[in-house]
């Protein structure tokens, strides 16, 4: 079986850096002694997506090249293992809620800012990012995997989702910050179906005390990290199962299995993902006037 192991790292975070740092770092070695090929962290694991005052929070960003990075980049070549390391990101322009695709041998293959970025409260202040590039995973002789990646919010706009499946996406990575509920999980269910790509997301584990400084509900984590496979019909076209992970509150490292192979079969045969798309007809959708 050709499988992509994805660790989804559902920790607790606050706002101190170097105990993020070390807590991530036990959690991604924990992943690779699961037998993950990437971990995957979080939404804004560098200040535990703690809301603490805009001029505070943006102070607190770290740079692609400060020793945060430079520490994980390490530990992926040390493992063997990719990493999707977030942060609050100091750039030229600002700041901007960054993703960075680590590969095994510590290189940084892609980085991608969130396109969607909340406008209300500090996020605001964020610089949105551009769609994001999909990159090959090295899986050693297994071969590759095609990922892409978005954001939270990201995940809310079915546009993300769908340009990464046009740009080769056969599994898209999630880093998350937010309480999960049903409807949360079924329409990122959905995006796996419509799109026939695998789906990984990784949430904050639930915290009373974070819970309790939470600035809003939404952002009283509650842990359910999930993924999907894309393969919702067998071969008698009878309905099966998607969820491959869905976690309970408490933290964990939870390891979804995707099976490649029977991934890329299904989406050869699939009317979904872009076999039946009408590009021509769908003018409005890139019109800037169709919103507000």
């Amino acid at each position: 079986m050709q499988v992509f192991r994805v660790g989804l790292l559902q920790m607790r975070a606050g706002p101190d850096l170097a105990l993020n740092v070390r807590r991530g770092e036990e959690w991604c070695r924990r992943a690779a002694a699961a037998g993950a090929d990437v971990a995957l962290f979080p939404e804004m694991w560098s200040n535990g997506y703690e809301i603490f005052g805009t001029d505070d929070w943006t102070g607190a960003a770290v740079r692609a090249t400060d020793p945060y990075v430079l520490h994980f980049r390490r530990l992926a070549r040390e493992l063997r293992l990719s990493i999707v390391l977030t942060l609050l990101e100091r750039v030229s322009e600002g700041v901007r809620n960054t993703a960075l695709v680590i590969d095994r041998d510590g290189e940084v293959l892609t980085d991608y800012a969130k396109m969607h970025t909340c406008s209300w409260g500090p996020e605001a202040a964020c610089t949105p990012g551009e769609p994001a590039e999909v990159v090959s995973l090295d899986l050693g002789d297994r071969g590759v995997v095609d990922v892409g990646v978005m954001i939270c919010f990201d995940r809310e706009l079915p546009e993300t989702a769908r340009m990464l499946m046009l740009a080769g996406a056969e599994v898209i990575l999630t880093p998350n910050a937010c309480r999960l509920d049903e409807v949360r999980l079924t329409q990122f269910r959905v995006r796996a179906f419509e799109n026939a790509v695998g789906v990984a997301m990784a949430n904050y584990a639930h915290s009373p005390e974070q819970s309790a400084r939470a600035v809003s509900p939404h952002t009283r984590f509650n842990g359910r990290s999930v993924a999907y496979s894309p393969i919702a019909f067998d071969a008698a076209e009878d309905v099966v199962d998607q969820t491959l992970v869905e976690a309970g509150e408490d933290e964990g490292v939870f390891l979804a299995e995707f099976d490649l192979a029977a991934m890329r079969r299904y989406r050869e045969s699939s009317v979904w993902g872009r076999r039946f798309r009408r590009p021509g007809a769908y003018g409005a959708l890139a019109s800037a006037a169709s919103g507000p």
